[in-house]
């Protein structure tokens, strides 16, 4: 392990113990915006990503770590621990979120714009939709479980199609061979992302809209 990955790793794990302070002393009276607060802040690790010389290194010193870390604060660890997040509903979703985050940096380390572009709709769409539905959602669905609203699909959408066009032209300027930018790609991918985060229950949707993503992104900037 290089310095400069030591640096970073000093850096996240600092970043990251400042968020779940923030989100527990602060933001404790609100629990779906602290499990959003997480959702958001940790999953900014998209930027930081490239600078890492060994894309395993992020897997066995972050990802790793946080889902063991995220499990061990859920409704289903062996350990109680009462805290924010895990008041906040769906107990594995974080689980969810920081263990298909491990696996695609596994199979796509050598491609790492598609492991961003994929975590994309759920880091910056679902976290923002949620909110944006909790505040302004008054045509309200459910097509599982879950109730959701229009409104929270809609930011989702939109939120989810922006950051992913700026992850797009970061990974571009970092001179990863994703191509040239493709806006028809990303719409098409954002929009069955929030299909698929609309149909899916329980915080599966941190699972599930991940792996379709990566798979697209895959074929649209590898095979294609």
């Amino acid at each position: 392990m290089e310095s400069i990955d030591i640096l970073l790793l000093g850096f996240v794990y600092f970043y990251v113990i400042l968020i779940f302070i923030i989100s527990e002393k602060v933001l404790n009276s609100k629990d779906n915006i602290s499990r959003k607060f997480i959702h958001i802040m940790v999953g900014n690790m998209i930027f930081i990503m490239p600078f890492f010389t060994d894309p395993t290194i992020m897997v066995y010193y972050l990802t790793l770590p946080i889902t063991i870390g995220a499990f061990l604060i859920s409704d289903y660890s062996p350990i109680k621990i009462n805290n924010a997040v895990s008041n906040a509903g769906h107990g594995l979703g974080l689980v969810y979120y920081a263990g298909v985050w491990t696996l695609l940096i596994f199979v796509f380390g050598h491609n790492l714009w598609i492991v961003a572009l994929a975590m994309a709709p759920m880091v910056y769409g679902d976290g923002f939709a949620s909110l944006i539905g909790e505040k302004y959602g008054k045509h309200k669905f459910s097509l599982t479980k879950d109730i959701k609203s229009l409104e929270g699909s809609l930011g989702m959408l939109i939120i989810t199609i922006l950051t992913s066009s700026l992850i797009w032209i970061f990974y571009s300027f970092l001179n990863y061979p994703i191509g040239a930018f493709n806006i028809a790609i990303i719409l098409v991918i954002s929009l069955i992302a929030t299909i698929s985060e609309a149909l899916s229950s329980k915080g599966l949707d941190n699972l599930i809209v991940p792996l379709i993503c990566s798979c697209l992104y895959y074929l649209a900037t590898v095979v294609l």
